[in-house]
């Protein structure tokens, strides 16, 4: 959360330099973040949060809606929003790697888990709508070995399912945004990815409620048990 903020300020503040935006997350930005899909959300996000009339109720009660209007109205394109956030991040990384990365913090046990993941005999891939060059920084800091890291620039994660599924006789997917679940179990041809929710990470409150079916919850607890014991992954050897 940190380095979402750090980074969306200081590319809203290059698109709009009259933009008076605090140094840390404000509680609004907290707020949106299990709503914000992409990259360049974040960035609209931080310039709207720094307009002194903004409607932060109605904002999270349509956010989808109103992106459209938004980037119109500001007169902004999102490729211009993405590319001032990547612009800000590879900045950060060519001055300063070790501050750029201290502002992140991997979840309690992560790390570790993912490392046991090749002693099971399970290979595993990175699926990621930041840009795959930041996300294998960070992967490269906590000594992480994915198969493969595939960025935003590869395509949407259910695009990158279905090439994974030419190639692997079974998948599982973990993932924190229940919209992209649905979207992947509604993705002709994925009908067989085993989906679980986690549910650590940027979940809104009913996020994990009532899930349909073909998606499970998986807890920090299940996540650090044996693959067999991770529902629905009896018998899926994971890519």
């Amino acid at each position: 959360m940190a380095e979402y903020w750090w980074s969306s300020r200081r590319a809203a503040l290059r698109l709009d330099p009259s933009l008076c935006l605090p140094e840390q997350a404000p509680a609004g930005f907290l707020q949106l973040r299990p709503l914000i899909h992409k990259g360049w959300e974040m960035v609209l996000m931080a310039a709207e949060l720094g307009r002194p009339n903004l409607d932060l109720a109605a904002l999270l009660l349509d956010y989808a809606a109103s992106l459209a209007p938004t980037l119109e109205r500001r007169g902004w394109r999102a490729p211009q929003l993405q590319q001032a956030l990547e612009q800000v991040r590879s900045e950060a990384i060519a001055n300063d790697r070790q501050a750029w990365l201290a502002l992140h913090r991997f979840y309690p046990g992560v790390p570790e888990r993912l490392r046991r993941l090749a002693l099971e005999g399970a290979d595993w891939a990175v699926l990621t709508t930041k840009g795959g060059a930041f996300a294998a920084e960070l992967l490269a800091a906590a000594a992480l070995e994915p198969r493969a890291v595939y960025g935003h620039e590869q395509g949407s994660k259910p695009d990158v399912l279905l090439r994974l599924r030419a190639e692997a006789a079974s998948i599982g997917f973990l993932e924190d945004r229940r919209p992209t679940l649905e979207q992947v179990r509604a993705t002709p041809g994925l009908e067989a990815v085993v989906c679980l929710l986690v549910s650590w990470g940027y979940l809104g409150p009913a996020d994990a409620c009532a899930l349909p079916e073909g998606i499970d919850l998986l807890t920090p607890e299940s996540f650090a048990a044996p693959l067999a014991r991770w529902p629905g992954f009896a018998t899926v050897r994971p890519y």
